[in-house]
Parts: structure tokens; sequence; C-alpha cells
């Protein structure tokens, strides 16, 4: 019996073992198998994520373009709405293009005290004030000559005036617009007039600088008329010029017409940068480019400087005036087109009231770079003054 059970029980745990690898070998296949597929799967589905990345950052990248250009377009819109609202602006508000041509209210440079015009280098010169109208004060500066600089050290205003009755010509300066008479180009010009030996007498329009009032093209002229006056009853027998620049010259011709008039002319009018008119020259200047062609731009931007009062009608002006007459223009002045100062050469030139004095036009070339403000530099300027102040008198040739 024990011999029989014995095999039995031996199948029965081969049975056992051979059921047990079995199970265990499916196992492993059906583990295997499940790994499988889940590779698979997942190798099927990473091509799907990165086109889902790429989707997304497209649709961000659109949405960030559609944003910039909602943006500019809203920006161009703004700067096209202003564009067409300035022109109406100024029509109806004609103050407001008097200021353009003023520009009183840009003071440069604007830290300085001037008062003192030794801050600037003027250690020869005085500062004072008079007294055009009532409730109108001009700040004015007097440079002696550089010859008398150690005598004018610690001079008090007195000084000043009593010393322009001596033998040094006078030269009455009249500045353009913006700044004051503290500008550096202006500076740099007294320095060189001085240094030839002239007395320089200048000052700053009601409304500029530190003088009181409020700007306008009479006030202006009747400003530097008073100071005029205020020379000659100080200077003795001493030749008055009188030196316009830029805007000046408009001030300058207002000035020399009347003194013509009332027969008190200067003993000579000298035009740096000169224009014809005052609507000549707006149209004509580098701000007006962007609306040149703009309809209706003489009745936008030119007829309300007409109804403002402003006109500095050099080329009439010149009609009627009767002393030597220097024009000085530089031919890369982008300021104040160089034609302009030609066009009226030619004016005054035939003129009349000219034909017994002098009448000269000095170009000076691009290449030198001299522009609106920097004629001053020109080595050649103390010989033109001295040929032309020299036959300034009357019954000169031209």
């Amino acid at each position: 019996m024990r011999k029989r059970t014995e095999p039995v029980a031996l199948e029965h745990e081969r049975c056992a073992a051979s059921g047990s690898s079995s199970s265990g070998s499916a196992a492993a296949a059906l583990d295997a198998d499940c790994r499988l597929k889940q590779n698979l799967r997942l190798a099927g589905k990473a091509p799907a994520e990165p086109r889902c990345a790429a989707d997304a950052g497209m649709k961000r990248a659109l949405g960030r373009r559609k944003g910039l250009w909602f943006r500019l377009r809203k920006i161009l819109l703004c700067v096209l709405g202003l564009y067409v609202a300035i022109p109406f602006l100024i029509k109806l508000c004609p103050g407001i293009q008097a200021k353009l041509i003023f520009l009183n209210f840009v003071r440069v440079p604007y830290f300085i005290d001037l008062k003192k015009p030794q801050d600037q280098g003027l250690n020869h010169t005085c500062n004072y004030y008079l007294q055009p109208e009532e409730d109108v004060t001009i700040g004015v500066w007097h440079t002696v000559p550089a010859v008398w600089w150690k005598d004018a050290q610690g001079k008090d205003q007195m000084w000043y005036e009593d010393v322009l009755a001596t033998s040094h010509p006078i030269i009455l300066y009249l500045h353009g617009n913006a700044g004051t008479r503290g500008g550096d180009h202006r500076v740099e010009l007294y320095k060189v007039l001085s240094s030839l030996g002239y007395h320089v007498v200048t000052f700053d329009y009601r409304g500029w600088g530190d003088s009181v009032g409020t700007p306008s093209e009479r006030g202006m002229t009747y400003d530097a008329l008073h100071v005029f006056d205020w020379i000659k009853a100080r200077s003795g027998d001493n030749p008055v010029y009188i030196w316009g620049h830029s805007l000046g010259t408009g001030v300058a011709t207002n000035l020399v017409r009347r003194l013509c008039e009332r027969e008190t002319p200067p003993d000579a009018l000298i035009l740096e940068s000169p224009f014809t008119n005052i609507r000549e020259e707006a149209k004509s200047h580098p701000f007006s480019v962007i609306y040149r062609y703009f309809p209706g731009f003489d009745w936008f931007f030119l007829d309300p400087i007409t109804s403002s009062g402003i006109k500095f009608a050099n080329d009439e002006n010149v009609k009627h005036i009767s002393c030597s007459l220097l024009i000085l223009h530089a031919e890369d002045d982008p300021v104040v087109p160089f034609q302009l100062g030609r066009k009226l050469y030619n004016i005054a030139a035939p003129s009349r009231s000219f034909r017994d004095f002098k009448v000269q036009f000095i170009p000076f070339h691009s290449d030198l770079g001299y522009r609106h403000k920097y004629i001053y530099k020109s080595p050649e300027l103390p010989r033109i003054l001295r040929e032309f102040l020299g036959k300034s008198e009357p019954g000169r040739q031209h």
C-alpha cells in the first residue's frame, strides 16, 4: 500500500508543481501583455500632447498680435483725430497761434539770473529797467566796448549811461522769438560786437524774460522805440545802428519805418536772417510741413495770425525806410529760408527810399554751418561791418 500511495503522491506533487508553474507563466505573460498594451497606448498618445501645446501657443501668439494691432490702431486713430482737431482749435482760438509765433514762454537757458549778466561772462555789462508804458517794465543790458572792460568794473548805471556819449558807436540789438536777452548765441554776438568797439544795448520785450507785460507786435515795436529814444537822449552825436535777428527783424523794420516817418532815422539797419512777412515765414517754417498741404491751410493757420494783429511786414516796411540796409543770411538756415532773405533784398534794393543809401546782401555758404543763429562765428563779420558801416552815410552808392 505504501508503495502505491507514494507514486500517487509524487504524481500529485508534480501536477501541483507543473500547475503552479504553468499558472505563474500565464500570469507573467498576462502582465507582460498588459505592459505592452499600456506602452502602446502611451506611445499612441505622445504625439497628441505636443500638438495641443503648439495649438495653444499659436492661439496665445494670435491673441497678442490682435491685442497689439488693436492698441496700435487706437493710437493711430488718436493721432489722426488730434491732427484733424488742431487746425480747428487754432482757428477757434487765434491766441494759440500768437503764442506759437512769440514763444515768449520758452525761456532758454532757464536757470540764469538776468540781473547778473556777469554770470554769462559779460563782466562789462550793466542791467537796468525801463518803463515804456504804465504797467510795462522791460529789462535792459548795456555792454560797453571791450576796451573799457577794466574801467567798467564796479560801476553803476549812471556811469554806463554817461559813457554812451563817448566816441564809440552804439548798436541796439532786437532779438528773435523764444529765450531771453541772455540766450547763448545772443551773448556771444554781444561779445563779438563789444570786441569790435561797439556799445551793445539789448532788452527783452514785454512778456519776455523778466520784462512785465503782454506780448503784441504793437507793444514790441513801442518798447524798441522807447529804448531807441532813451539811447538817443544820452548818445550825443554817436552813430546808432539797429540790428534785428529773425522775428526781431520785423520789430526792427517797424521801428525804423516809424523813425523815418518822423525824420529821425538811425544811422543804419542790419537785418540778420530776415523774412518778408510773417505769413510767408509761417508758411515756410519747418513746423508747418505736416500741415502745408492740409486743405484750407491759409484759412486755418495764416488768417488767425492776421486776425491777431500780427503782420511784421518787412517787405512793405522797406519801401518806406531811408537809411543804409545790410542783410545777413545763411544759405542753410532751417528756420527762416534763405530765399525769403534774398526776396526781401530784391524788394528793397530798387526801392526809391534807398536811392541815396547803401543796400547790401551778404550770403553765407551752407558749408559754413551758420544756420539760423551762428553768423556771429564768421571770421568775415568784422570786415563786413567795418566796410558797410563805414559807408552807411547818405549820398553813397548802392
